[in-house]
Formats: C-alpha cells, structure tokens, sequence
C-alpha cells in the first residue's frame, strides 16, 4: 500500500515540474516576441533626456554707420541728401600737406578728424616717387553756389548739374572730400588725371588710408556725376576698404536712392 502511495506521489510530483517547466518555456517565448508599440516607443524617447547642443555665442556685430547727422564722417552728401545750408564742420584745419593755394584760402581746409590719415597718404605717396596736391577741400554754401552759378551760366543747366553739385549738395562741405593734383597740375579737374602719376597711385592706395574714389568710370546713373579720377571722400580705414573691396559706389554700398 506505501508503495503504491509513493509511486503515485512520484508521478503526480513528476507530471507537476514537467507542466512547470513547459508554463516557463512558453511565457520566455511570448516575452521575446512581443515588441514594443508605437506609443511605448514614443513614451520611451520622451522619457529620454534630451541631449542639450550648447551654440558658439553670435559676437558679430553688423556695424551701423550714421549716414544723416552732417558731422558725422559717414554722412553722405548727394542730389537727394542735401546738408543744412549754414552747415560748417567745428574742426576745420589747414591740412599740413602740400597745398594749391594758399593756406588761407578757404578751400585749403579739412576736417581735423581725416587729417592724421590724410597726412600718413601724401607721406606714403611722396616715398613712393609721387608728390600729390592738396587741389580743394571744404566749401561753404555760398562758395559753392559761386561755382555752381557761374557753371550754369557757362554750360547752362543739365550740363553744369552732370558735373557740379548745387549748393548743399556738396560732399565739400563736408569737409572730408578733396581733390588732388600734381604739382605740374597736368590735368587738373580733368579725366585724363586717372593716367597721370598721382592718379594712378591714388587709384590703387587711396583706400588704405580710410578714401573712396567717389565718382567713379561708369556710374554715372548711379552717383548723379560724370567719372571724376580726382575726387576722394574720407570715410575712414575700415568702411572704405569695404567699398574698394565691394567694387561699388558709395550709393550701392549703403543702398540709398
């Protein structure tokens, strides 16, 4: 009888590891082949930290250039920009430079604020083998309009405005404009003065020392004035190694009508 009791007890306890072990291989195998649905996965990754990307600080500065207070060396003067007619610039000097006139005609004046740059161009020009001339530099209302008037009187009009500025018009009476001559003054206030010397050096330094050729060949619709080789406007070092490198006039360069 205890045989037979311990027999059955064997089998029974056989047959419940047996169902044991199967219930466990069958639950491993369902829990490897469910997958992840698509709002686990999309919990799992908001659950996720984001990886924080620190950005390089933006330290350009776009450099804003005053272009309407008359004192300012990169106020521009043109047809549509005209300065107050009582305007005069407070550090005006006679540049110690070599000069055309005298020095103390009143074109033979210029802003205190160029003089130091204007000085080191016609220092750097006479090492080079190129004595430059100071031909005229700021110019009142009234003597501007001396010039304009007798322009108009001689060419008339349409003429006298393709080449001369009407009073308050004037980059002259900025104080910052210039235009140079050679000693000879072998095409003075002519074209031909972009083949002489001086021209040819001032066309290709004048830049480095903070001047824009300001009329430029070409742009005549542009800038309002036929081609000029002798004019320069000081706009600084910086600002005009930006326009000589832009190959534009000033006008393009600031977008102004």
């Amino acid at each position: 009888m205890n045989q037979r009791l311990n027999k059955k007890t064997l089998t029974l306890g056989a047959i419940v590891i047996v169902i044991l072990v199967v219930t466990f291989f069958v639950l491993t195998s369902r829990k490897k082949s469910i997958k992840p649905s698509p709002v686990n996965t999309q919990q799992a990754t908001l659950d996720k930290p984001e990886e924080v990307v620190e950005q390089e600080p933006n330290t350009a500065q776009i450099p804003s250039y005053d272009l309407t207070t008359p004192s300012s060396i990169t106020f521009i003067a043109n047809k549509t920009r005209p300065l107050p007619a009582s305007y005069e610039p407070t550090d005006l000097i006679t540049p110690d430079v070599k000069l055309r006139l005298g020095a103390g005609a009143e074109q033979m004046q210029f802003r205190n604020v160029a003089h130091a740059d204007i000085k080191e161009m016609f220092t750097a020009a006479k090492n080079d083998g190129v004595t430059l001339v100071f031909g005229s530099g700021y110019r009142s209302y009234s003597l501007q309009k001396q010039f304009y008037d007798g322009y108009v009187a001689r060419d008339g009009v349409a003429a006298a405005d393709s080449y001369s500025a009407r009073p308050g018009t004037s980059e002259h009476q900025t104080g910052l404009s210039f235009d140079a001559t050679s000693v000879s003054q072998t095409c003075h206030l002519e074209i031909c003065f972009e083949n002489t010397t001086e021209g040819k050096w001032l066309a290709a330094n004048a830049h480095e020392y903070g001047f824009v050729l300001r009329y430029p060949n070409g742009k005549e619709a542009i800038t309002g004035y036929q081609y000029e080789p002798w004019h320069f406007r000081y706009l600084g070092l910086e600002l005009a190694s930006k326009i000589n490198t832009s190959e534009k006039t000033v006008e393009e360069f600031f977008e102004l009508n």
